[in-house]
């Protein structure tokens, strides 16, 4: 009997929607499960390379507004439309499928809510319900994390399981062969481009490729090249950099351990989440962090060595045959079966060995 899923997937950013281009495309080589796919968040012309996802729909959902490398709360405030929002909960029509799966997206979580459907959280946000590494939390951060898109069941995703009901990451890019090209990669999409110049224009010695959403014309300035946001292009940019400077997001830092590649991590000031991310990587020794955007702890990273490459799953199949069983109160078999798979460096695996022990 095949299994009928809607995807529910929060659309801000492109994190999410990597990890559901991971499931999808497992999903799609299955005759065991049918899925459609939600994403809310950003207007449907902002989406891109989401053929995997053939007909999906979009809703306006929930978004954070950022501005000047923060989370600007009035203006999240401002835009939001909760009228829509309860219309959009209040019409989704869930009657056809046997499971919500969710990755922090409101109006599929809230929908099933209503309608009693199963429904599961897979995501990273469903990691901090548990003890794990925190930084910046708040009240209002608690009450977003246990409200924001609320489920039945939930595994989270997270760089270790912290002996929690938290799974991997299953990660597309295997481990890097490409030797480590001269440039460095920045994905700073929330800091302003004068800023992100202002950073790296002193520093002539190195080269830097930034791709950023508000460059308009892609160009070479000496040596920093400015370019649009392009999947196939940013893939290329990323396993032949030295090294990545981000914010601290969680899949594009996954994507960076996977590949061995070292981290500048610039966290987004008022997002817990971020916040959090650099503390964990941090902690496990696996990125360096510059709580604004610092010249001189820049050279420092800079002049670092390489980074050393964690080995996550790239096939989501053992978790789908859970979901087809329909044992999803027994998480604990499939996070185990899962974590068999990664393969951590060895300073990591002492540290993680030493957190246990403590």
């Amino acid at each position: 009997m095949t299994l009928k899923i809607l995807y529910g997937v929060q659309g801000t950013g492109n994190g999410h929607t990597t990890r559901a281009r991971v499931m999808a495309k497992a999903f799609s080589q299955r005759t065991d499960v049918k899925v459609d796919y939600l994403f809310s968040g950003r207007p449907r012309e902002k989406y891109f390379d989401m053929e995997i996802f053939g007909d999906f729909q979009t809703r306006k959902g929930l978004t954070f507004v950022h501005s000047d490398g923060a989370v600007d709360q009035f203006k999240t405030v401002m835009q939001a439309s909760p009228l829509q929002l309860i219309k959009d909960i209040r019409g989704l029509d869930l009657s056809g499928y046997d499971l919500v799966l969710n990755d922090f997206e409101p109006i599929s979580a809230w929908a099933s809510k209503l309608q009693k459907v199963p429904s599961i959280s897979i995501s990273h946000q469903a990691s901090f319900g548990h003890d794990v590494p925190k930084a910046g939390q708040s009240f209002i951060d608690k009450l977003i994390m246990n409200s924001f898109a609320p489920t039945a069941m939930s595994l989270g995703v997270h760089w270790y399981h912290f002996g929690h009901s938290i799974m991997p990451p299953f990660i597309e890019d295997q481990i890097s062969e490409v030797s480590p090209g001269s440039h460095y990669l920045v994905y700073l999409p929330f800091e302003s481009l004068s800023d992100i110049d202002t950073l790296l224009e002193s520093l002539s010695e190195y080269n830097f490729m930034c791709f950023h959403p508000d460059v308009e014309t892609e160009r070479d300035d000496g040596h920093v090249s400015w370019r649009k946001p392009s999947k196939a292009g940013f893939h290329k940019a990323l396993h032949s950099c030295a090294g990545v400077i981000a914010n601290g997001g969680f899949e594009l830092s996954s994507e960076c351990l996977q590949l061995g590649k070292k981290l500048l991590i610039k966290p987004l000031h008022g997002q817990f989440e971020q916040l959090s991310n650099a503390k964990t990587l941090d902690t496990l020794g696996l990125c360096r962090i510059m709580m604004r955007l610092d010249q001189e702890r820049l050279e420092q990273w800079l002049d670092e060595p390489a980074g050393e490459a964690i080995e996550f799953p790239s096939d989501p199949s053992i978790l789908i045959d859970w979901l087809v069983e329909k044992d999803w109160q027994n998480t604990e078999s499939v996070v185990q079966k899962l974590w068999q798979q990664v393969k951590f460096p060895d300073r990591v695996q002492r540290k993680l060995s030493a957190m246990s022990k403590a």
